[in-house]
């Protein structure tokens, strides 16, 4: 069986703030602009983070938040397939290398299991946008990560943060490194199995 080398992409570009509005906002103003594949659009803090269903989410400072402007080389272009490999890196990454148990839910969203009030909560959730605007394709694919944020009191049945999991802080850039590791093998796969 002849063995297939997929070739690992990476962020070549990375534009870091403070505080933003949405990174997703952001991300599509430069990726219409020509900004290039693999763009990272990162912030400590979001204050209009937007989900799938058109909401907003709490997006503290603490958490991982990004969006990633891609140009993806498939014809077929899907948010649907994009938003399965986003949801699948961000799952396999905190089970792998942070020990936490984890499971997908829909197309937006992964669960973590509490073992202390015995629930499965939300860690982490994507939002993928595909655009085409005649030679200018490309996909946004946002993700926000609950590390070391403390959550609103309002979340608290419903949310967990990686700190509460394991009860240490995180080093928000290792695991941002290694969230992108596993994000670039799903997609590296992703990308050149129906060319």
């Amino acid at each position: 069986m002849e063995e297939i080398t997929l070739p690992l992409q990476c962020v070549k570009k990375v534009i870091g703030l403070e505080k933003l509005d949405s990174t997703q906002n952001l991300a599509f103003v430069l990726a219409q602009q020509g900004e290039p594949d693999g763009t990272l659009v990162l912030a400590c803090e979001q204050t209009a983070a937007r989900c799938q269903n058109g909401g907003t989410f709490s997006a503290g400072e603490g958490g991982v938040y990004f969006t990633l402007i891609l140009r993806p080389e498939r014809a077929d272009l899907c948010a649907l397939s994009l938003s399965k490999q986003a949801l699948q890196a961000a799952a396999d990454m905190l089970a792998e290398v942070c020990g936490v148990k984890t499971k997908i839910k829909g197309s937006n969203a992964v669960l973590a299991w509490e073992p202390k009030s015995r629930k499965w909560k939300k860690i982490a959730g994507v939002l993928v946008e595909t655009f085409f605007e005649g030679n200018n394709r490309f996909a946004l694919v946002g993700m926000g990560v609950n590390v070391n944020n403390r959550l609103p009191a309002s979340l608290k049945e419903t949310a967990v943060s990686l700190k509460q999991l394991i009860g240490a802080e995180t080093s928000k850039e290792l695991f941002l490194d290694e969230l992108l590791n596993t994000f670039w093998k799903h997609y590296a796969h992703w990308n050149v199995s129906a060319r």
